[in-house]
């Protein structure tokens, strides 16, 4: 099912978490935030949403870790009925896109619900403070076509990272439903 990301009360903190990578390596909000941020990313393998967008998120993430500013990329979909989702082909995922973030696995949702994630992909950036100042997508590129995209989240991410706020203009993101159960 496609969904937009709704709109979204800007400047409410980061909820702690821990999640594991799909070889067992612990990431948390505290261990990828960045001196001007974090940008985590909620995707899967298997929506043609993120699918199409891998390659220019991965590009896109190395701008930002440049900046300061961290990514982490977290799977919250079902993946015992959405086998594609299954952490042992997230790791072929990101490696066949060049993830230069960690991937994470949500075993048990929790982070997806507390954040609030409707899609895949959705994005949320928080500042320095660890309070979100973008909710949007990543660019307004149509599917497919990225050949004369305007690059919306790492403009709205180096803006946070130099201001502490986000565009007062945000787009939403559009994606599959996040699978729960």
């Amino acid at each position: 099912m496609r969904l937009e990301t709704p709109l979204h009360d800007l400047g409410w903190a980061a909820k702690p978490f821990s999640l594991k990578d799909p070889d067992g390596q612990t990431f948390s909000y505290e261990s990828e935030a960045g001196e001007n941020g974090l940008l985590i990313a909620f995707i899967c393998n298997h929506c043609p949403y993120v699918k199409a967008i891998a390659d220019r998120l991965a590009n896109d993430a190395r701008t930002l870790q440049e900046a300061g500013i961290g990514v982490l990329a977290v799977m919250s979909n079902d993946y015992q009925q959405y086998e594609a989702d299954r952490p042992e082909l997230m790791k072929v995922f990101a490696e066949q896109h060049r993830f230069p973030f960690p991937y994470v696995v949500d075993e048990d949702q929790s982070v997806g619900k507390a954040y609030g994630a409707v899609c895949t992909p959705d994005f949320f950036g928080f500042n320095r403070d660890g309070k979100l100042s973008y909710r949007g997508r990543l660019d307004d590129a149509a599917m497919g076509d990225a050949s004369n995209r305007t690059p919306e989240l790492v403009n709205a991410m180096l803006l946070v990272a130099k201001t502490g706020n986000g565009p007062e203009e945000q787009y939403p993101s559009i994606g599959c439903s996040i699978k729960w159960r």
